[in-house]
């Protein structure tokens, strides 16, 4: 098999507030501080776990500018591009690599409808742009379409994308990406997925992008460094544990949206931790109350991170 550029844990990064609903920077230089103590291989900022949809710009350029000022060179970091189409995203992706990033992620267009001979010519028009790696970001259930995997391995072959972020839930079109891509030198594919990461391992991920990796980033570096190494049974163990915290996220509140549950839980881990100050979640997403944040403790606890 090939080897890929980049590989590892890159968690995608969470986005602090504070009680009062600002960006929180000294949350967010104390959480790239935790990753980078739990020894991860790069930090992914302004993607879905960024709630990177409900920040302004200037909070995008904002949070950015923490990154690569607390990150001063430590760690790759890996920069969302996250807007409808082809023009807004390559606008964007200039504006944000101003001030840094050693690469970019961009998914398929999104309100726009369009076809798959419209998103070959969206991601090698933002390849042509910029003179940084493109990863394509497979997240159906943001974009309601889901990329197809002859497209992607046609423009990893041709060298328009560096990898892909898999955050589809399509197992099975995960394994075809990895088998239609795996003697491409340089080209890497990672899972978002939280609790299958030994299995995306075994069928040849480059890495782990999981967004439970803000909590416990050294548990999934074992996971990762076992799995690479062949030892299937350490990575069971730590997968099997990460499974179980992972039950931070059931929220039984019908006035909790899934993506506040999921990213709410995150945050609220964190916050029991010390390690952020708030869980406050972005307008108009609800923030967990007392009771769940009791209920995270306990589980957070089980897991020794307290």
């Amino acid at each position: 098999m090939a080897q890929p550029t980049f590989s590892g844990v890159i968690p995608p990064l969470l986005t602090p507030r504070t009680a009062d609903g600002s960006v929180d920077h000294e949350s967010l230089k104390k959480l790239i501080e935790h990753l980078i103590e739990g020894g991860v291989d790069g930090i992914f900022t302004l993607g879905s776990s960024s709630e990177v949809l409900y920040l302004t710009n200037t909070e995008r350029e904002e949070v950015l500018t923490t990154c690569v000022e607390t990150i001063a060179g430590r760690t790759q970091l890996i920069v969302g591009i996250n807007d409808m189409t082809t023009e807004r995203v390559i606008d964007e992706a200039r504006r944000l690599l101003a001030i840094g990033g050693d690469a970019i992620v961009v998914t398929s267009q999104f309100y726009a409808i369009d076809n798959v001979f419209e998103e070959e010519r969206h991601f090698r028009a933002i390849a042509a742009a910029v003179d940084v790696p493109v990863f394509a970001y497979d997240v159906p259930v943001r974009t309601k379409q889901k990329l197809p995997v002859p497209l992607l391995a046609k423009l990893a072959r041709e060298g328009v994308i560096a990898g892909v972020k898999d955050s589809s839930g399509d197992d099975i079109s995960f394994r075809q990406l990895i088998l239609a891509t795996e003697d491409i030198e340089g080209f890497s594919v990672f899972t978002g997925h939280e609790v299958v990461c030994d299995g995306a391992m075994l069928s040849g991920a480059a890495g782990l992008v999981p967004g439970l990796a803000n909590v416990d980033p050294a548990s999934y570096k074992r996971l990762y460094e076992a799995a690479r190494t062949g030892n299937w049974k350490a990575a069971k163990k730590e997968q099997d544990r990460l499974a179980r915290l992972f039950n931070i996220v059931f929220v039984e509140t019908p006035s909790v949206s899934g993506g506040a549950a999921g990213l709410g839980a995150f945050k609220t881990a964190l916050q029991v931790m010390g390690i952020l100050a708030s869980n406050r979640m972005s307008e108009p997403m609800e923030s967990l109350g007392s009771t769940e944040i009791e209920r995270v403790r306990g589980i957070v606890a089980e897991a020794g991170l307290i």
